[in-house]
């Protein structure tokens, strides 16, 4: 058993989640914030790579007074658990993701420096999980264990290539915005094999761009695509 996974990815229309810079670019219009939040609302866990706190700093919390109140209505924490994907344990000691707005889980491998991991089990939560990389297997049958059912994954592109991959995504939300980078970071870095392969379950105009709403296909229900 494992939780449900979702990817939740804002493009420009050429597929990328930022250009050449790899810098916080704005792509999401007010309208797709207020979704993002939403979906945050409705999750167990968020889940992000080490390479988007280095380069965006994000805090993963709700922004949403109302939905947070909503969700402490319900006997959950007002915000998700916050997950951070980081073999090295390279997670500064003054990311956002550290604070005490909600609860942090750092995940590492048996490759990060012990001194390292003691820092940041002074302030978080730490699971080492894998030797060289961490095992999103391992950390699937992990957080199972520990209550989570519902878990989104917000990039960076390397992070949603390895849930693809290993064949734990189960919907990916694509939001396009009105913007072409050219070169730059696409949707999902990286080889993905076998190729995932997706099922159009809803597509709409939302604000500036589009959203598109996919299932991914598991391996048996791809080749029952292909035969038929």
């Amino acid at each position: 058993m494992r939780p449900l996974v979702f990817v939740n990815v804002a493009a420009s229309v050429d597929g990328r989640i930022t250009d050449w810079s790899r810098k916080q670019i704005r792509i999401s219009c007010e309208e797709d914030m207020k979704r993002v939040d939403s979906l945050r609302a409705e999750s167990d866990a968020v889940l992000v790579g080490i390479g988007t706190v280095l380069s965006d700093n994000p805090s993963l919390t709700i922004k949403s007074s109302e939905l947070r109140e909503i969700r402490t209505k319900a006997g959950k924490s007002p915000n998700p658990l916050r997950i951070v994907l980081d073999s090295k344990a390279r997670t500064p000691l003054n990311a956002k993701v550290l604070s005490k707005d909600a609860k942090t889980l750092i995940v590492v491998s048996e490759a990060a420096e012990e001194e390292r991991v003691e820092e940041l089990r002074r302030r978080v939560e730490v699971a080492v999980l894998g030797k060289e990389k961490v095992d999103l297997n391992l950390l699937m049958k992990y957080l199972w264990k520990r209550g989570i059912e519902r878990l989104m994954v917000e990039g960076g592109g390397k992070v949603i290539s390895s849930f693809l991959r290993e064949g734990l995504v189960d919907y990916l939300y694509v939001y396009i915005g009105g913007v072409v980078f050219g070169e730059g970071v696409s949707l999902a870095e990286g080889r993905i094999f076998p190729h995932a392969k997706l099922e159009l379950l809803d597509v709409r105009k939302l604000g500036k761009g589009v959203l598109s709403e996919w299932k991914v296909l598991k391996v048996e229900e791809a080749c029952n695509e292909q035969q038929s």
